[in-house]
């Protein structure tokens, strides 16, 4: 990692423990008795997207980089299967700090903001369609890039013409792209904090 990542990674670091700090019912619940663990919501958060940002997708081989490059930022590194724990349970307050975050870049107000959905197959035979505890919510839609039909859901993306990401939602696969982007815009301009405590 080079010098301007490092002060990147601090700089992240200290805006989301401010975050958490000042709004700790953000942030996972944890009883007062009991450990603590090692490595801090805060931590975890600049650990996440430093992973994002050098483009590691895998995990175990971004955790093995990062004992190997990492060690003076992060002295304790979970296990793989901690950290992704961990993550998952963070589900809720990245997606409010990703909004807030983004609030604070210039980025936000551009004009122009561009939409995209994937398809999310979750399952190829009949059988298995009807066995899933997705039955119900996904469906059968069509995927034009593909040219197949697909169960599943379908992830709508809504970003700024810079990659930085407004928005998101998870639909079935027949569901309108307008209508869930929109959706998704909504709630993310207007709920969280802006820098400094805004609304």
């Amino acid at each position: 990692m080079t010098n301007d990542l490092d002060t990147l990674a601090t700089a992240l670091y200290v805006r989301t423990d401010d975050l958490l700090r000042a709004y700790p019912d953000l942030a996972p619940w944890r009883p007062r008795v009991g450990l603590q663990p090692q490595l801090t919501d805060a931590e975890l958060v600049t650990l996440a997207v430093m992973q994002a940002l050098a483009g590691r997708t895998s995990e175990a081989r971004w955790l093995r980089y990062a004992r190997a490059r990492l060690r003076h930022l992060f002295p304790y590194l979970p296990q793989q299967p901690g950290y992704n724990k961990r993550l998952r349970g963070l589900a809720d307050t990245l997606r409010w700090l990703i909004g807030v975050l983004a609030r604070d870049t210039d980025l936000w107000t551009d004009d122009v903001w561009v939409v995209d959905s994937t398809p999310v197959e979750c399952a190829r035979s009949r059988e298995a369609a009807h066995r899933s505890e997705l039955a119900g919510w996904a469906e059968y839609g069509y995927c034009a890039s593909h040219s197949r039909y697909f169960w599943g859901l379908r992830l709508h993306l809504l970003c700024t013409l810079h990659g930085l990401p407004v928005g998101f939602a998870v639909s079935g696969a027949k569901a309108d792209e307008r209508r869930c982007c929109w959706a998704s815009s909504t709630p993310t301009r207007h709920s969280p904090p802006a820098a400094g405590g805004r609304r």
